[in-house]
């Protein structure tokens, strides 16, 4: 994927994983994006420790490993901001 598509995926994964951990009215748009570009990374980990694969496109199983990665993300920062 280009910049500009891991820019757009990231938009549309951090904004559901906001919505889903509740915290979309803190969030804005760039912090979206970086949600979901970092959720990406730690949710390929994640599948790559359990034998599968990780983000390979922009396709449903790369949406919502993405989507794993950045709700994992925002509880991890919602518990250490606490």
């Amino acid at each position: 994927m280009g910049i500009i598509s891991w820019i757009v995926f990231g938009a549309l994964v951090g904004w559901i994983a906001s919505i889903i951990m509740k915290t979309n009215a803190e969030q804005g748009m760039l912090l979206n994006i970086i949600v979901g570009m970092i959720g990406s990374v730690i949710g390929g980990w994640l599948m790559s420790i359990i034998g599968e694969g990780g983000v390979g496109g922009f396709n449903v199983y790369s949406f919502l490993v993405a989507l794993l990665g950045a709700c994992v993300l925002i509880a991890i920062v919602k518990t250490v901001h606490r």
